[in-house]
Formats: structure tokens, sequence, C-alpha cells
């Protein structure tokens, strides 16, 4: 695949991810060069996709369409996909009352929204398609501790006030030979409701050896830390607080210029990196459901042993219908997918996501294949 991108691109999408403002998407089919020939996106169907939901995937969105923009220009096709970032929960119910072709989810759609889903395309299931994965860092600001190692039971113990030193003893075994400051620890946690704050609290519920007894859910049970709304907001709460720690994507970690934590997940430390935050995604399993559906069992990614894998990363679902659109519907929602989960993944890295592991792709390519009319 020869996939280049203008630079000039990257750096305002960069700097996108700073505000995830709730508006369409707005793309250029000419800031993309891309290899036409190697794509199987068919670019037929409607030429005008609709989609809503999850803002922690406005980023690749904005990057899937204007890669799919400019493939389809190449093939002498005009398309477009208008995505709206107005949060998960608002996405599954704009799909559910069949106002936009797609949802984009930090959580997968089920329970009772699976059956209004169903409703909603011809009695017919909704699937989960994992589409983006973006790794969600433990990120503190300590003067002189430029590394550190933690494990889930020492976060979990961080973030609901059962530890308040940086030099505990349960940090300290960790972290051999580093001096560790006799300060306090001020937990830095989502003020508003959040996917990240589900999934943070979900991989600790699941790995941190019942230290995490509060909970999951979008809001933050741990009942310690200061709160700061979004994503910039606790990173930059973090930057300008000495002795603080957060959950957050490290997309905004490094923005900020703060430390990430290992994680010590039972094999030794391992630092996030694409590497090894894909390594977790690779061992990935799925929930029973129906056949097409990829709904993530999330404990076989947060509570992963396996060596070399960082196992705290945020999934991101998009929201399809298996059967029941129309023909030019199914056919440009499998066109637009089927380009984001291959020429679309080029390059997310540099936005802090996780490209999408090659046998994963090949799963994902085989459910959106799938996806039927009528």
């Amino acid at each position: 695949m020869n996939l280049k991108r203008n630079g000039a691109l990257l750096g305002v999408v960069a700097a996108g991810a700073l505000t995830l403002a709730a508006c369409g998407t707005d793309n250029n089919a000419g800031s993309v060069d891309v290899d036409a020939s190697a794509s199987a996106a068919a670019c037929d169907g409607k030429s005008n996709l609709s989609g809503a939901g999850s803002s922690a995937q406005k980023n690749a969105m904005d990057q899937f369409v204007s890669t799919y923009i400019a493939v389809c220009s190449e093939k002498g096709t005009n398309v477009n996909v208008a995505y709206n970032p107005t949060g998960s929960g608002d996405g599954r119910t704009q799909f559910i009352a069949n106002q936009i072709d797609f949802a984009g989810s930090d959580s997968a759609i089920k329970d009772e929204q699976a059956a209004q889903a169903a409703e909603r395309c011809a009695g017919n299931p909704a699937w989960n398609l994992p589409l983006v994965f973006g790794p969600v860092a433990l990120a503190y600001n300590v003067e002189g501790v430029d590394e550190l190692v933690l494990d889930a039971e020492t976060a979990a113990k961080i973030f609901n006030g059962s530890i308040t030193k940086w030099n505990d003893p349960a940090i300290a075994a960790l972290n051999e030979g580093a001096e560790l400051p006799d300060a306090n620890i001020t937990p830095i946690v989502r003020s508003d409701s959040s996917g990240t704050t589900d999934n943070f609290q979900q991989y600790l519920e699941t790995a941190s050896n019942g230290a995490w007894t509060s909970g999951a859910g979008s809001d933050f049970t741990g009942g310690v830390g200061e709160g700061a709304k979004g994503s910039a907001g606790v990173a930059q709460a973090v930057s300008g607080s000495p002795n603080s720690i957060t959950y957050v994507e490290k997309s905004f970690a490094d923005q900020n210029g703060l430390s990430i934590a290992q994680i010590d997940n039972g094999s030794g430390p391992v630092e996030l990196t694409e590497e090894t935050a894909g390594k977790a995604i690779e061992g990935a399993e799925f929930v029973p459901a129906s056949e097409g559906d990829l709904t993530l069992d999330l404990s076989s990614i947060f509570g992963s042993s396996e060596e070399g894998a960082y196992p705290l990363v945020l999934a991101t679902y998009e929201i399809v219908c298996s059967a029941g659109y129309d023909a030019d519907t199914a056919a440009a929602v499998k066109s637009f997918l089927i380009s984001a989960a291959n020429e679309g993944q080029e390059g997310l890295s540099e936005q802090g996501y996780v490209p999408l592991p090659d046998a994963f792709k090949t799963r994902l390519t085989e459910s959106i294949d799938a996806i039927a009319a009528g």
C-alpha cells in the first residue's frame, strides 16, 4: 500500500486533538495523496453518509473521511461522510432513531438499546465493529521522577484514596531505587461523563485483584480526586499541579509534556508504545453474539498478562445495521468502512491512536463485507 500524507494536514489534525469540536466533518480530498488502486473501497452507493457519536474517535474519523474522499476522487466518484462528535450516548440514540447511517461509540450497543436498534434495522441485529483503538496513559507530574512503574492494584488504590503518598511502600516496591517524594498524591479525574472513565474503571475492576470495589460507568466512582472537564482539561490540570496523576488518552499526555507510567501487568513493566498497545489488541477476544458482531470481551485486553502487552486501551466502535439498510446506504457504509479499516489506518499512530493489527483487520473486514441490504 502506498499512502503519503501532507505534512501540513498532519499538523492541523494533531492540533485539532486539543479541541473536540461538535461539528460536522469538513474534508478536502486534495489534502491527502493516496494510491487508489490499492484500495478495496468500491466508492459505490449513495454519495453522502452521516454518522455521530464518540468524540474520542473524532480525529481518527477526520482522517478516515479525508482518505476515503481522496480514494474515491481518484476513482472518479465524489463522496462525503459527515461525522458529528456529539458523544457516544447521543450517537447511539440518533442511530436508533434512524437519523444517521452509523454511530461511533466508546461502548458496544446492548440490552434495551440493542433491541431498539434491531427495530431500526428492519428486524436485523445491529453490529458493533471496533475500528479505532487509543491507549490510555497514567500521566503524572512528579519532579525528579522521570520513570514510574504502576500496576492495576496500586493505580486502583491511588484513585480510591487508599494510597495517598508517592513514597507509599506499595509504589516503592514497584520502583526499586527510585527517589519517590514524601508528598501527597493528587488524583485528577474527569468531572464529566466519559467513555475514557468507563474503560479505565473497567480496567481497574478487571485487573486490580479486588482493590477497586466501586464499579465502573461513565462517571468516576472512586470518591477522591479533583475534577476537570474533558481529556484536555485533566491533562492541563496535571501539567499545572505538582504531584498529580490522571488517566487520559496518550495524545493529550504527549501534548502537555507529561510523563507516562509503565504498567506491570504481571509480566514486568511495559512502556506505552504503538507496538505494546497493538500486542494487547492482537490478543483480544470477542463476546459470543450474532455472527459478524465484534463486541470485545474487554477483560481479555484489560486482564492480559502477556509479556510486552500494554493493557490499558480504549476501544471505540462503529455501530451499523447488519442488514436492513436500503441498497445504496448498505453499499456506501461498506465502502467507507473498508477504506477506514485499511488505508485509513495509515498514520493513526501520529495522532495517538493504535493502528489495527493485521489479524484484527482481517476479522473486521470479514464483518464489513457481510453487511447487507434489505
